[in-house]
């Protein structure tokens, strides 16, 4: 995707792919709650003849791609391209009726929150490399109507009620949008692990479970999972309380960013660690448990023990 082409996209469109919708119209504005954080009253606006936006909190606007700048915390124009592309299958044209529509109404309609267990959200997981009863326990499934359709997804949920849903064909979040933080019962722990994505986090479980088949259930540390490096600044703060931080985020500019926004805060007073060494040549985590479950297939098909190198042996 060229730069020509992400502009193309209606900012409203690209918004409602991502859970995002306007609670309220004034002439050619759109405006919505901030996708940059929480608040009660709309302060981010969209000029739909000028495909532009402008968020009244942060002083800041521009076209889409300033706008998936500050999404993804990152001002690497391929990157951004990159992500915009990857969202694009999920872009569709929007309509929004206010006369139907009242400002407090929530982007997804006709919630229900229930026990993860639909064949086809598991069968995706699987390809994912995904342990099925790990993914049982952490995540829920949502079913919702969104745009007068009905669709179900997996729910991952985050400390402030919201959710962040994915299927085979789409990925959004529940609003609001905000981080996750699983902590374990008894003692405080000394060390939390952060991730970027709910998948990597899942990913994490999965590859400790094969490691670890003796333990399944013990946690030498609490998880963070930022649900998208714009949320790193709002983990911070709880961040503060471990002297151990380690960092699974992405292998690209914007994971990059994010671990260097966490050492410029913590970095002389707390031992932080880039753990991105451990899956190097892949994009995460979860693509590195992608390659090396097909490398297991592989092996086990010819029946030849697969080199501890290719890949690496995966160290908690």
């Amino acid at each position: 995707m060229i730069t020509e082409e992400a502009k193309k996209i209606r900012i409203a469109d690209y918004l409602h792919s991502l859970g995002y919708s306007p609670v309220k119209q004034q002439g050619v504005n759109l405006w919505y709650k901030s996708p940059f954080r929480e608040e009660n009253e709309p302060s981010f606006k969209v000029n739909t003849e000028r495909e532009q936006w402008f968020d009244f909190g942060l002083g800041k606007g521009g076209n889409i791609i300033a706008l998936a700048a500050h999404l993804y915390a990152t001002e690497s124009v391929p990157y951004i391209l990159k992500r915009i592309e990857e969202q694009t299958p999920h872009v569709r044209p929007v309509s929004f009726s206010f006369h139907r529509q009242s400002a407090t109404e929530p982007s997804f309609q006709q919630l229900d929150i229930m026990q993860l267990s639909s064949p086809a959200l598991l069968s995706y997981l699987q390809e994912r490399g995904i342990n099925t009863a790990l993914a049982k326990r952490e995540c829920r499934e949502a079913h919702f109507t969104n745009n007068g359709k009905r669709y179900f997804a997996i729910a991952f949920p985050n400390i402030s009620g919201g959710y962040e849903i994915r299927n085979r064909y789409f990925k959004g979040c529940i609003a609001p949008k905000e981080i996750s933080h699983i902590r374990q019962s008894g003692e405080p722990r000394k060390a939390c692990y952060v991730f970027e994505g709910f998948m990597d986090y899942l990913s994490f479980l999965t590859l400790r479970l094969e490691s670890c088949p003796q333990s399944p259930d013990f946690d030498r540390q609490d998880y963070m999972v930022l649900n998208s490096v714009a949320n790193v600044s709002k983990a911070l703060y709880p961040l503060g309380s471990y002297e151990r931080i380690h960092c699974f985020l992405d292998n690209d500019r914007a994971g990059m960013e994010a671990l260097q926004q966490i050492r410029k805060e913590y970095d002389n007073t707390r031992h932080i660690r880039d753990a991105s060494h451990i899956y190097s040549g892949c994009k995460d985590l979860n693509e590195y448990l992608q390659k090396r479950a097909e490398t297991k297939k592989q092996a086990q098909s010819i029946k030849v023990k697969t080199p501890p190198n290719k890949p690496g042996g995966f160290r908690l």
